[in-house]
């Protein structure tokens, strides 16, 4: 699974202050955006394949793990389940560590984000920031649910939306889907608004002996 496939399925955040009940997706978007500058949560991602003529549901991967972001621009993902891999982005470089190939991957973060959930919830000070690479919508609440629709105005065929789901003090959903009709739903817990991390906790060292590829 390659850095871009692990980041238009995967990323995330959290929420800090709580928003008058009244406040739309998108305003409890934006709040998150300027309130929360750093996180750390647990997730669940499941990913559905389009079914294919013959099989009888369609194809879905579970996996879980430890997600956490500093802001404008470091983040961590770390696979635990049921393969062991590690994405980084250290404010220059993005690494995607295969624990089980003891391989690591490597390219400039500025080419590798651009419109893709991860930069969508880790990057952006407020709403306004975002407007040059999404348009946003409110959604009509769902599942006590706030949700906001996202869709990159650059329409690579990579990553078509992304629905964001918020509830009171948190990010809750991340529903994601892509220009092959293949869908990555995240649901975070265990949030932690704003716990202190630094620009170090994000830097990465290959391991020793690890195949390193550079793009």
């Amino acid at each position: 699974m390659n850095i871009r496939t692990l980041l238009t399925a995967a990323t995330v955040s959290l929420l800090s202050l709580a928003w008058p009940a009244h406040a739309d997706g998108l305003q409890a978007l934006d709040t998150f955006l300027r309130e929360v500058g750093s996180a750390r949560a647990d997730f669940t991602q499941v990913v559905t394949s389009p079914k294919k003529s013959g099989e009888a549901a369609p194809r879905q991967r579970t996996s879980s793990g430890r997600f956490e972001f500093l802001r404008p621009d470091r983040f961590r993902f770390v696979y635990a389940k049921p393969f062991e891999q590690t994405i980084v982005a250290d404010g220059q470089r993005l690494w995607l560590h295969d624990v089980d190939l003891n391989q690591v991957t490597v390219r400039a973060q500025k080419d590798a984000l651009g419109s893709t959930p991860a930069a969508l919830i880790a990057s952006g000070g407020d709403l306004s920031s975002l407007r040059s690479a999404f348009d946003f919508k409110a959604l009509p609440d769902k599942d006590g649910l706030q949700w906001v629709e996202a869709v990159p105005k650059a329409r690579d065929g990579q990553l078509q939306r992304v629905r964001v789901g918020l509830r009171a003090k948190q990010l809750a959903v991340l529903d994601i889907e892509d220009g092959l009709g293949q869908r990555s739903e995240l649901t975070f817990k265990g949030w932690q608004a704003n716990p202190g991390l630094a620009t170090g906790d994000f830097r990465f060292e290959p391991p020793a002996g690890a195949d390193v590829i550079r793009q």
